[in-house]
C-alpha cells in the first residue's frame, strides 16, 4: 500500500486587517458598537488572528495592513510581537490577494480577520489538504463563509487569474470562485463552513463563544 505523505514545501500564513480606524473599521457593526466600539472590536480580531495563526505552527505569519503598513496599530503590532508586517496593494480584494499569493510564490494561506470561531485545528486541516500528497494534490483549499464567501483560502502557488471579476462582498462569491476554479482546472477542497462577524445580529453569536462576551460590552 502507497503511504500518504505531507510534502516538505514550506508553508506560510497571510492574515488580511483593516486598520482599527473609527468610522472605516467594522462600519456593519457601528449602529450596535459605535465607530469607536467597532474599531476597538477591530483591534481584537486582529489580535485574535494573529494569535491562532502563530498557535497552529505550521509556518510563518506576516500581517497585511489596509490601507497600508504604516497604521500606528499596525506599527505597534510589529513591534510587540515581530511580525512580519506588509501593505495590501491593488484596487480590489482580488488583485490584492493575488499580489499576496504572488509575494509568496509557494504554498500560502491567506485569512482574515472577521472569523472568531476560526481555530488553530482549522489551519491544521487546511494545510493538510492543501500539502498532503493522499489529498490528489489539491491546487487550493478553502474554508466558507456561510454568508458564502469564505473566510481561508490556501494556494499551493499562485493562480493569478482565480480571483479576477469576482463580486467581492456578496453571497455570490464562493460560487462565482468554484466557477472559476473549474474553468483554470484546478483541484481543491472544501472545508466545513465558519461564520463571520459582518452584522449586528452576529454579536449575540460571538457572546456564545468562550472568552469573547466580554469583546461586545
Amino acid at each position: 500500500m502507497a503511504m500518504c505523505r505531507v510534502r516538505a514545501e514550506p508553508l506560510a500564513i497571510a492574515i488580511f486587517a483593516r486598520a482599527p480606524l473609527p468610522g472605516a473599521a467594522k462600519t456593519r457593526l457601528i449602529p450596535a458598537l459605535g465607530a469607536a466600539g467597532a474599531a476597538r472590536l477591530q483591534r481584537r480580531l486582529t489580535l485574535h488572528a494573529l494569535a491562532v495563526a502563530r498557535r497552529a505552527a505550521i509556518g510563518s505569519v506576516s500581517l497585511w495592513g489596509s490601507p497600508d503598513d504604516q497604521q500606528r496599530f499596525f506599527r505597534a503590532v510589529q513591534r510587540c510581537s515581530g511580525v512580519d508586517l506588509r501593505s495590501q496593494s491593488g484596487p480590489d480584494l482580488g488583485q490584492r490577494m493575488a499580489n499576496a499569493f504572488a509575494a509568496q510564490a509557494g504554498p500560502l494561506l491567506l485569512i482574515g480577520t472577521d472569523c472568531p470561531a476560526l481555530q488553530p485545528a482549522h489551519l491544521s486541516a487546511a494545510a493538510s489538504a492543501l500539502l498532503d500528497d493522499c489529498q490528489s494534490a489539491n491546487d487550493a483549499v478553502f474554508i466558507p463563509a456561510e454568508d458564502g464567501g469564505y473566510v481561508l483560502v490556501g494556494l499551493r502557488r499562485p493562480q493569478p487569474g482565480l480571483f479576477a471579476s469576482i463580486d467581492w462582498g456578496t453571497e455570490r462569491v464562493m460560487a462565482q470562485t468554484r466557477q472559476r476554479l473549474c474553468e483554470l482546472r484546478l483541484r481543491w477542497a472544501e472545508l466545513p463552513p465558519l461564520w463571520d462577524l459582518d452584522r449586528p445580529g452576529d454579536l449575540a453569536r460571538l457572546a456564545t463563544l468562550e472568552g469573547f462576551a466580554a469583546w461586545i460590552r
